[in-house]
């Protein structure tokens, strides 16, 4: 007797969680494929996967502008479980937003791809991403929805609506609620906004959002913290500032050698700044020589507020360097190999 495919044991594992999808991202009926619906106020990339054989074809990545369908798996489909897996685009502040699972498959964040998921992510220079397992039973089409914990679904609310929102305060356009309903003082920004760039008011709002998104990721590279790793060795890397709610460490961030890592997308205001940073060494660690000031760390991906009591409350204790201070709302900061100390033991 034949075995099943890896995948298809996952099913009574994630039986609830598919239940816990219906609410989240309904299924719906298309008659072209598998289409993906974009019902948030963000722009989407989304990844997917599909069962062939014994393996899964990883694909992505498929652009959604809010409000817009694309189909991302033609007619006809194979009924059984697909895999799907979104992002927001980095032109968004605030960082990005995912919409995922808990079905580890291999992506190529950085740019399209086709790719059988290979056994290890890595030795193909792809990496891990918690997909969602989607049950099919159509092979005419299937439709799967994005959606935000507030539906824009009210007379005079669109999901394009709140994703022009979006995008003008995005890109320092306008600050109006992200709520939806598209009043006169936005419609009047966008105006001003493409006058001012000798562009067409009236193009279509498709059009609109795509010269947004590009206004918005341009201002993003304006301000904000980013870390720099100028070894020859990966280093992992935590940050601390305050914010509305007080000093906050956050981690982590994995820096590949000779690469960079975006770890704050809004104005950075001008007071005290912190880094953390590890560098794998064979017998151990370096750690940054001169930290001095203590935040709360953890284990693994972490977000803590205050810095007191970080044992007492189930953290760690790391101590961190203060960095030189933001000027006009951006800080980069460089780690070079004389920026570490000589090997001790883990604690990360």
């Amino acid at each position: 007797m034949a075995r099943e495919p890896w995948y298809a044991r996952y099913l009574i594992r994630i039986a609830p969680f598919l239940a816990l999808g219906l609410l989240l991202a309904s299924p719906a009926h298309a008659q072209n494929g598998w289409e993906l619906c974009n019902q948030t106020s963000f722009i989407i990339e989304a990844a997917t996967g599909r069962p062939e054989g014994r393996t899964v074809v990883m694909e992505g990545w498929t652009r959604l502008r809010p409000g817009e369908c694309k189909v991302a798996l033609p007619a006809p489909l194979k009924a059984g479980v697909n895999f799907v897996f979104a992002r927001s685009s980095k032109a968004h502040r605030g960082g990005q937003r995912v919409w995922n699972g808990d079905i580890s498959l291999c992506v190529d964040p950085n740019g399209s791809f086709a790719v059988e998921n290979p056994p290890s992510c890595s030795a193909m220079g792809l990496e891990a991403r918690n997909f969602r397992a989607v049950r099919i039973d159509r092979r005419s089409g299937w439709r799967t929805f994005f959606n935000e914990a507030e539906p824009f679904n009210k007379p005079g609310q669109s999901a394009r609506g709140a994703g022009l929102q979006r995008l003008l305060a995005d890109a320092g356009i306008d600050s109006e609620p992200v709520n939806g309903f598209l009043g006169r003082k936005s419609r009047t920004a966008i105006t001003s906004f493409l006058t001012s760039r000798r562009l067409d008011p009236r193009m279509p709002d498709a059009q609109l959002i795509d010269v947004l998104e590009e206004a918005a990721r341009n201002r993003s590279l304006e301000v904000g913290m980013m870390l720099c790793n100028r070894t020859d060795k990966r280093i992992w890397s935590a940050i601390a500032r305050r914010n509305s709610e007080g000093l906050e460490s956050r981690g982590w961030w994995a820096l590949e050698a000779g690469t960079c890592a975006r770890t704050v997308d809004e104005s950075l205001l001008a007071e005290p700044h912190y880094v953390y940073a590890e560098m794998e060494a064979p017998q151990g660690v370096r750690r940054l020589t001169g930290a001095a000031r203590t935040f709360c760390t953890a284990r693994s991906k972490f977000a803590v507020v205050g810095a007191e009591r970080c044992v007492e409350r189930g953290y760690r204790q790391a101590r961190f360097l203060e960095t030189p201070s933001p000027e006009d709302g951006k800080l980069v900061f460089e780690f070079f190999e004389r920026s570490f100390g000589s090997v001790e033991a883990s604690v990360r």
